[in-house]
Formats: structure tokens, sequence, C-alpha cells
């Protein structure tokens, strides 16, 4: 019996050093590390006029990147940005390449098992940019059967686009003067695209012949910060420092600067029309 009792006993220490030890392997410490290595990396494209592009000064600047900035800042934290495309932008999170990626992200149905979003940056709504001459042939998103449409593989606002029948054109990290010169002449009929985006782009490049088309707006929606689903502690500390800059006036003042509204807080435009990607 004392044999016995002794076997029981070790057996039961092992199950429970067993269980803290995978406790501790289980603990996020996705915080701890940024912490300790006092460095923040952040995925973007450096092509998305205005949320992440090159100035004049051949400057990394945007409202998403610079709320990134300042972000680090508050947590009193070095950065570093990563450049690639959408697709590349969301594996490098996924594999730890980058901590979050700040790039105008929403949220759709095929990320959601595997990545979440931090507290609404920018809230928003669809457009679409066509000719204008002709509203390439385009009243509504119905009349997309057949188009043209632009923009990167993989995208939500493309999936919409061939859910209503158009063709898909689609671009590696293009710019947005070659996006709207290509609807301009013709090789393309339309792009899907956030509104306050599309409409920084059309103004910043006022000679190319396109338009938002008007009154066709759809999906309001909020964007923010990209995670991995399991950095929830990172994820936690980040959207403590966007409280911070949203109380403070920081965010406003930000999105002043590159949209001449403030996005941080909900559009008073109504719109009613919401269509899935999928």
């Amino acid at each position: 019996m004392k044999k016995w009792w002794i076997g029981l006993t070790l057996l039961m220490a092992s199950l429970i050093f067993t269980a803290c030890g995978s406790s501790q392997a289980s603990k996020d410490e996705s915080w701890k590390k940024i912490a300790d290595k006092e460095t923040l990396t952040v995925a973007t494209s450096g092509t998305l006029f205005p949320s992440s592009y090159y100035n004049d000064e051949n400057k990394l600047v945007g409202y998403d990147v610079d709320v990134a900035k300042a972000v680090a800042k508050k947590l009193k934290l070095k950065i570093n940005f990563k450049e690639y495309n959408v697709d590349g932008q969301v594996t490098a999170v996924n594999r730890g390449e980058a901590d979050f990626a700040a790039n105008d992200f929403g949220m759709s149905k095929g990320r959601e098992k595997k990545f979440s979003l931090s507290s609404p940056i920018k809230y928003s709504f669809d457009s679409m940019i066509v000719r204008k001459s002709d509203d390439s042939g385009i009243h509504s998103l119905k009349d997309l059967k057949d188009k043209k449409a632009a923009g990167e593989p993989n995208t939500s606002y493309m999936k919409i686009a061939e859910k209503y029948g158009a063709k898909a054109v689609t671009y590696d990290n293009a710019t947005n003067d070659q996006y709207l010169t290509d609807v301009a002449n013709g090789r393309t009929d339309v792009i899907l695209n956030d509104y306050y985006l599309q409409k920084m782009s059309v103004a910043a490049l006022p000679d190319i012949p396109v338009k938002i088309l008007e009154d066709v707006y759809f999906n309001a929606n909020s964007s923010g910060f990209l995670f991995d689903k399991k950095q929830k502690a990172l994820k936690e500390k980040i959207n403590e420092a966007l409280a911070d800059l949203k109380a403070d006036g920081t965010l406003a003042k930000i999105s002043q600067q590159y949209f001449g509204t403030d996005v941080s807080v909900k559009p008073k435009q109504t719109v009613t029309e919401q269509v899935s990607a999928d």
C-alpha cells in the first residue's frame, strides 16, 4: 500500500507540474516580447494614399502610418515598418514577421478565424470610381456585370465586384495614379474602395478624368490595425494607447491632416445598403 501511495503521489505531482508547464507555455506574452525589444514592427504597403504612402520628401507617411507612429510614441517604443502588398501584410502578421498591419484594414469573414482588429481608427463607407465622361456605364452595383474592376487580388472590394459579375483586373501594390489612369483610358471601368480614400485620391490627381459615382454608397464600415488573433495582450495594450490618443485629440488632428475631416468618429451620411463579399 505504501508503494502504491507513493506512486500515486508522484503521479499527481507530475500531473500538476505538467499542467503548470502547459499553462505557462500557453500564456500570452505578445506584449512582453514587444516591451522587451522596445520596438514595434508594422506591416504596411507604402502605396495606399492617404493611409500609407511616400510623400515628396520620400518619407513614409499616411493616416494609418502616423497613427501607428503615435501609438509607438505613447508606449515609448521605436517603430519599424515593413512593406508588402495586402496578401503579404496578412502573411507577415500570421507568420510573426510583423506585430500588426496598418493599411486601412477591415475584417472579412475569410480573415476573422485567424485575425482580429484593434479598436476602430477610422469609420467610413464604400464607393466606386468611374470615368467622368460616361460614368463607365454604371449607375448602381447591379451595373457592374461584365465591367472591368481594378484592384488587388483577394480583397473584399474585388470579391464584391466579382459577386456582381465584374471581371477582375488585378494589380500588385500599384500606385493610385496607375489605377485612376487605367479607368480613364478604358483599360478598366471601375474601382471599388473606401469613400475617403477615393475622395483623397481623386482630389490629389485632378488631371485624371475620373470621379466618385455620386449617391451610390454602400457598406458602412470601420477599419483598424490587423492582429493575429492569438496576440490578445498586445492588442489590448495598443487599444489602450488608441483610447488615450482619441481622448486627447491626437486621432482627430491626424485625421484632419489627411482627410480634411475627423474619420475617427462615425460619419453623418446614412448608408443603408450592406453588401457581403462572401
